[in-house]
């Protein structure tokens, strides 16, 4: 399988945080406990987990519940056994989007599952792990895909499911309405493997959680990936002691928060979570709907929406319905990582800034910050399109300056031979001739040679634009040129997005096969830690 390593220097978006975690890790050392080589520490790491063996008993057994209603494979079963008997966890996760949601969800499990493969090797025990975000409450941002149709166009699916506004999508069924987009992706990506799968698994009763987890026991069980769902009220009465802490601690970690997002902000980064004096980092559900926990004037006080409430009630709530709370973005890898032994989380780019923020929350509740390490990351390179690519001489990172940019590309390779040729010898013409007058001006007044390099400039510049506009309507004239251009940014920049973050996977497991996951996984076991770009 042909794969190229693309430096994340190359993909928009990229932020300074990320990319020095993972070109210039002495610069961003006091914010990230570990290197993103887990090589180095991966022993050492595993020396530092305090983990109580009666929690271990206790989450093992809900885990063993949990995917054994999921249809686990025995692979999976050996590692909730592992787990119980003593092994850490690499922990991944993601929202559970319909119909498994955008294909880094794949990529998420299969560097969970390279990760923990290479601890074990090192010798640390250790079985992935996928956290379901079960209890996050914007449906909005779930409720959808964006597939990759058979003839290359982009099709939006979405779900008309409602629950109570802001409901914890754990609380939200499925009805009847969601076998309308159901066969309109069977419609779009054709009678497949894939599309039998969504079938069993997306159906009227189910949750999107319960569905999601479904289907990825069925994509990634052979692995042995152990899925967790957050929103198991057992989970809650464990992490009971988090919760707890968050409010009688609230004030010492808001203090931390604002002066860890001032360490960053003085480092030249920035923080991912805004974080205000009257913070909290818990939620709570109230008339059916997640609300966050403001503190109130008084460090005794606190308002949940409209209402106030002591220190002393709200803890008495946490102890008597701790199904009730839930962590927010910063608290959420602590309440993991109190749940599980986890030696390391994979995540994306703004996972790992999350991380750098919660650091200041882990060492106060904890006492170990947890590493987190970038995921695998990577562009499906079909071969319609590797194909577009060489016939106009392009590259992947031209395709990713967008839209625009790339019909105007197209369109300038694609100007008649001729007219190409007369442009490349007006600008030959060009420099040749302002060497001359440069050379000449030397001798005769110095200081006219500033004004004639800021003349040829202007002179390239006029060149340039006249390309350009020959370029324009070689496009308006060519349809040929304008449907390449469409075709190689749906499949590779869609929406303006890395085709991993906008298309779903399911797309490329419809058009290429179930085989195409253990391809992924070999992809996850190579050497290059950036974007890969893989050809199909």
């Amino acid at each position: 399988m042909r794969t190229e390593c693309l430096p994340f220097t190359l993909i928009p978006h990229t932020t300074p945080l990320f990319t020095d975690l993972l070109y210039n890790y002495p610069k961003v050392r006091q914010f990230f406990p570990r290197s993103p080589d887990l090589a180095q520490w991966a022993r050492e790491e595993a020396g530092l987990i305090r983990y109580d063996s009666a929690r271990r008993q206790k989450v093992a057994a809900i885990l063993e519940r949990q995917n054994r209603a999921w249809g686990a494979s025995a692979e999976t079963l050996k590692n909730v056994q592992r787990l119980r008997d003593g092994a850490a966890c690499v922990v991944t996760g993601q929202q559970v989007g319909l119909f498994g949601g955008p294909l880094f969800s794949i990529f998420k499990a299969m560097g969970a599952i390279h990760l923990a493969e290479k601890a074990t090797e090192l010798g640390v025990d250790c079985v992935p792990m996928f956290w379901l975000a079960t209890e996050d409450h914007d449906l909005a941002e779930i409720n959808h895909t964006t597939l990759l149709a058979s003839d290359g166009s982009l099709q939006a699916v979405a779900t008309t499911t409602q629950g109570a506004p802001d409901a914890p999508v754990s609380e939200i069924r499925l009805g009847e309405e969601v076998l309308e987009p159901l066969e309109a992706a069977v419609a779009g990506l054709g009678d497949t493997e894939i599309t039998d799968l969504l079938r069993r698994c997306y159906q009227p009763g189910e949750t999107l959680g319960s569905a999601f987890a479904k289907l990825f026991a069925a994509l990634v069980g052979r692995w042995g990936v152990v899925m967790l769902d957050a929103s198991d009220p057992e989970l809650h009465t464990l992490a009971q002691p988090i919760y707890r802490a968050a409010i009688e601690r609230a004030e010492e970690l808001d203090q931390a928060l604002l002066e860890r997002g001032r360490e960053l902000l003085s480092s030249g980064y920035h923080d991912q979570v805004k974080v205000t004096e009257l913070s909290t980092l818990l939620f709570t559900v109230q008339n059916g709907s997640r609300v966050v926990i403001h503190r109130a004037n008084g460090a005794a006080d606190f308002r949940v929406g409209e209402e106030k409430i002591s220190r002393d009630e709200l803890l008495k709530r946490i102890e008597a319905e701790p199904q009730h709370f839930s962590a927010n973005v910063l608290l959420r890898p602590v309440v993991q990582d109190y749940l599980l032994p986890t030696l390391a989380y994979t995540g994306g780019p703004a996972e790992c800034a999350y991380f750098a923020q919660a650091a200041v929350v882990y060492d106060k509740l904890l006492g170990r910050v947890t590493p987190a390490v970038p995921r695998f990351s990577a562009t499906l390179m079909e071969p319609k399109a590797a194909s577009l690519l060489e016939r106009y001489s392009l590259k992947l990172t031209d395709v990713l300056e967008g839209p625009e940019r790339l019909r105007e590309t197209l369109a300038e390779r694609a100007l008649p031979a001729d007219l190409k040729a007369a442009f490349e010898a007006a600008e030959k013409s060009l420099d040749q001739s302002l060497k001359r007058i440069l050379v000449s001006l030397e001798h005769l007044d110095p200081t006219l040679v500033d004004a004639a390099q800021n003349a040829g400039s202007k002179m390239h510049y006029q060149i340039d634009r006249l390309q350009g506009k020959a370029a324009r309507a070689e496009l308006l004239r060519n349809e040929v040129l304008d449907r390449h251009a469409g075709l190689l940014n749906n499949i590779l920049f869609p929406h303006k997005e890395l085709q991993e973050r906008e298309l779903g996977g399911v797309s490329f497991l419809a058009r290429h096969g179930m085989d195409l996951l253990e391809r992924l996984y070999q992809a996850a076991n190579g050497s290059c830690p950036d974007h890969q770009v893989i050809y199909l």
